[in-house]
């Protein structure tokens, strides 16, 4: 891959020039809007027959544990078979476990065990989705409209992250099935969007299959200073200053508000991310971008506190608009510095640790802020988080000078 050129005119849409990708970001969009419904009904499909909270716990855990369980696999399957073809049959397979789960709803329910069974299948499917999608993109546009996709891209899981969950509440609100269906569609629909982009040119890797294939995208990240700096930095960040999962607490307790207020805690972050990714698609990073992002992991550690310590329902929400913003930046510059920095038949690997580390930071993180809320309370339970995430930052800038002196994004050979 050739340099990105600081010099040439800035086309907001350029992505958007390549069919390939119009197809592609539309197959995101249907299908992460149609995750995000599911997440929600099968939520409220629990809660309803068992009334344990528990079980909503086990929602998230179930749909990771394949993530987790193959990560050797999900990655060497994305590099050494068409991503495309990869993305395709789990976005079919997610459908496929939707019409199953719609059949169910029609039949009736009476024990969580069948959808449980249903959530570790959809789990799979994710597993193998989120490396071959991930390391697909680049396949799909030269490397100087790059930095523009990975923009478009994010703004297409802000939107489905903001708008999902209100359409997957509103239409199981009517229906469960009318909920299943819809989602069932969008995955259908999305199917059929990734089966339609032309067959992208892809360097397939040939090592022979062996442990040491297997473990190529452990072995790369390991080796590449930057992109270790990149991935690890996220993981700890969002491990001790992840806040989400105690906005219910907030809503509630802190600032005495009813559910409407949860609703608007949550999308908070979401309209924040999605006004940058916006933003970053018109006007991408030209200079010091490793520096950047080290600054913003450092400012979404101060917005966490200020979450922490505020008792006022527009300061909070303003808190965690900044939050979502600051991780925004955060991960536009990671992942566009993980996918050009990692040669292409190593990307399925490197994405698949990179997912896992992902989903083992959003897990591990809401165990913690759950049990150092319940040991030392909310608010100083946040507030410490966004602390340790501001650490994070300082530390990883002196653990890793290779990535806070990366200037432009730019892909290499």
């Amino acid at each position: 891959m050739t340099s990105i050129d600081a010099s040439a005119e800035v086309d907001r849409y350029s992505a958007f020039r390549h069919k390939s990708f119009v197809l592609y970001w539309a197959a995101r969009l249907l299908s992460i809007t149609g995750t995000q419904i599911v997440s929600v009904s099968v939520g409220w499909q629990i809660y309803d027959l068992t009334r344990n909270p528990f079980d909503l716990g086990l929602v998230g855990i179930i749909q990771f544990a394949p993530a987790l369980m193959l990560v050797l696999v999900t990655g060497a399957v994305a590099d050494r078979v068409g991503r495309r073809l990869v993305m395709g049959l789990s976005i079919l397979l997610e459908g496929l476990c939707v019409a199953v789960l719609l059949a169910l709803t029609l039949r009736g329910l009476s024990s969580p065990l069948p959808v449980f069974a249903l959530l570790f299948v959809f789990g799979l499917a994710r597993a193998f989705l989120g490396p071959a999608g991930s390391s697909l993109i680049a396949n799909l546009v030269p490397t100087k409209d790059f930095p523009n996709a990975v923009a478009w891209n994010s703004t297409a899981h802000q939107a489905s992250t903001i708008c999902g969950p209100v359409a997957g509440g509103l239409l199981y609100g009517i229906s469960p099935m009318v909920a299943y269906s819809t989602a069932a569609v969008f995955f259908a629909v999305a199917a059929i969007a990734c089966f339609a982009i032309p067959k992208p040119n892809q360097r397939t890797s040939t090592e022979k299959r062996s442990i040491e294939m297997l473990l190529g995208g452990f072995r790369y990240i390991w080796r590449e200073k930057i992109v270790l700096g990149a991935i690890s930095l996220d993981l700890f960040a969002v491990l001790l200053g992840g806040a989400v999962a105690l906005l219910p607490v907030f809503a509630r307790d802190v600032l005495d508000l009813g559910p409407w207020a949860l609703g608007m805690l949550r999308s908070a972050p979401g309209i924040g991310a999605l006004t940058v990714s916006v933003w970053l698609a018109g006007n991408p990073l030209r200079n010091n971008a490793g520096l950047v992002m080290l600054l913003c992991v450092g400012l979404f550690g101060v917005f966490t506190i200020i979450l922490g310590a505020s008792t006022i329902a527009w300061l909070s929400i303003l808190a965690l608009i900044g939050l979502g913003a600051a991780d925004m930046i955060s991960v536009f510059v990671r992942q566009t510095l993980i996918q050009l920095w990692t040669p292409d038949e190593l990307r399925g690997r490197v994405s698949a640790v990179n997912q896992v580390f992902i989903g083992a930071s959003n897990e591990l993180g809401e165990f913690r802020a759950g049990t150092m809320a319940a040991l030392i309370g909310v608010g100083p339970a946040v507030i410490l988080g966004g602390v340790g995430a501001m650490g994070v930052a300082a530390v990883w800038a002196w653990l890793f000078p290779e990535l806070r002196k990366v200037k432009n994004l730019r892909g290499r050979e």
